[in-house]
């Protein structure tokens, strides 16, 4: 059964039990994810075979590319992926590599490069700096499992009623009709001023991409469609979505610059209606 190809930051296995009993119970439709990143949520679906068709969206190009290989091409992806040897040395040379994304012969390295990356990274985490270039440090791992060939091919058979887009959340949400499920997982509102991971991607996730999402959050019920949405617990989101019923659970965090910041931290878990 298929399991998330890729670790991510604020991916969300450990809140996924929480997550799972939120949802409509039966056969999805049309499962929406506006924030895709490792699609600890969607692979949780695909694998109880509840998802007869899916939009699957990321703001970020490479990964959605590399998803996007991953359903047509699996068996080439991997046969790449094998072609860098584990080491530090290796390890710069292939984050130094550049793929024209125009050049349909750069699409399987170009696929590899991320997937190798998150593999042999420090603690599989994607950051980039203002020019848009990965910049994660070696991880520094013994004998890291580059990929999980068989898992691979689970997953991307789970991906072939899947429409990917790299869009603006706005535009897939506004797809969500009748009977759709839309789960939003936004880069977070920061807890603190110097806690922020919203720029992980190197694009902009301030105060007003907030307030718009969670606009076209509250318009889904209009429509018919049921959303559930993860955030962190602040005064900021409790403001946003001070008239919807939502729930305060807790998670363990890995990710901090301090060490004393990281552990059990509280989240909020939205729901457009008291339904699922």
């Amino acid at each position: 059964m298929p399991q998330p190809f890729l670790k991510w930051a604020g991916g969300k296995r450990a809140l996924l039990a929480e997550i799972l009993k939120r949802l409509p119970s039966g056969e999805i439709p049309l499962y929406i994810e506006p924030f895709l990143g490792g699609g600890a949520v969607f692979f949780a679906l695909a694998r109880a075979g509840r998802v007869q068709r899916a939009i699957l969206n990321d703001r970020n190009p490479e990964l959605i590319h590399a998803y996007r290989m991953v359903k047509e091409q699996p068996k080439a992806l991997i046969q790449a992926i094998y072609k860098w040897k584990h080491s530090e040395k290796v390890y710069y040379d292939v984050r130094r590599l550049k793929f024209d994304k125009d050049n349909r012969s750069h699409d399987i390295p170009r696929a590899a490069r991320l997937l190798w990356l998150n593999k042999t990274c420090y603690n599989g985490l994607y950051r980039t700096n203002k020019n848009g270039d990965f910049n994660v440090p070696f991880g520094r791992y013994q004998n890291p499992r580059l990929v999980d060939e068989e898992n691979l091919y689970r997953c991307s058979e789970a991906l072939q009623n899947v429409n990917l887009h790299e869009s603006d959340f706005d535009e897939v949400m506004s797809l969500a009709g009748p009977g759709s499920v839309v789960y939003c997982d936004p880069p977070y509102s920061p807890m603190s001023k110097t806690a922020s991971f919203t720029r992980y991607d190197g694009a902009r996730f301030g105060v007003e991409e907030q307030a718009r999402l969670t606009a076209s959050f509250k318009a889904l019920a209009a429509r018919g469609a049921f959303g559930l949405l993860s955030n962190s617990c602040t005064e900021e989101t409790r403001h946003l979505y001070a008239d919807l019923p939502k729930d305060e659970v807790f998670v363990r965090r890995n990710i901090n610059s301090r060490g004393d910041r990281r552990g059990r931290v509280a989240e909020f878990l939205v729901k457009t209606c008291e339904r699922g």
